[in-house]
């Protein structure tokens, strides 16, 4: 599955990100959200942190044409914390574990919901799950290092706004 979130503080860039994975999660009619992965940079984060406006949205890349958004409030849950402990088997795998990699919770509360055409996105059809995050986040996890990369590189947004990671 691939979907988008799109996020933006007071000033600065708006932000929008392509996730795939098995990573998203409707918890209710009014609560969604997706275990976040380590990249190279954490902006919804730090959005959420400023002004928790959150969009995501679903393309149907299949034969049928349809758009799906849902709009709402955002907010980072650490892995670590509490809350994040008791979320976390929600957003496991078959397996019970959770993707290598993985630094957050993405939630939001669901204020709306809209469908629309999908006429100009394009069919596609291989639907094949790159395998080089999780290949690298294993690697970061097998050598210790990927807490410190991501104090490295996801502490401060590309606009000098904090993440919540550090």
């Amino acid at each position: 599955m691939v979907f988008f979130t799109a996020s933006g503080a007071t000033s600065g860039r708006v932000n929008l990100s392509p996730k795939g994975m098995d990573a998203f999660r409707v918890l209710s009619s009014s609560t969604a959200g997706y275990l976040d992965m380590t990249g190279s940079a954490s902006e919804t984060s730090a959005h959420m942190l400023v002004d928790n406006r959150l969009t995501f949205m679903f393309c149907s890349f299949g034969p049928e044409p349809l758009i799906l958004r849902l709009y709402g409030s955002g907010r980072s849950i650490r892995l670590p914390s509490e809350e994040g402990q008791a979320s976390a088997p929600t957003f496991a795998g078959s397996d019970n574990e959770l993707l290598p990699g993985a630094r957050q919770l993405i939630m939001m509360d669901i204020d709306s919901v809209q469908t629309s055409c999908g006429f100009g996105v394009p069919v596609f059809g291989s639907g094949i799950e790159r395998p080089q995050l999780k290949k690298w986040a294993k690697a970061k996890i097998r050598m210790g290092e990927l807490e410190g990369y991501w104090q490295e590189r996801n502490v401060i947004s590309i606009d000098g706004f904090p993440t919540g990671l550090g």
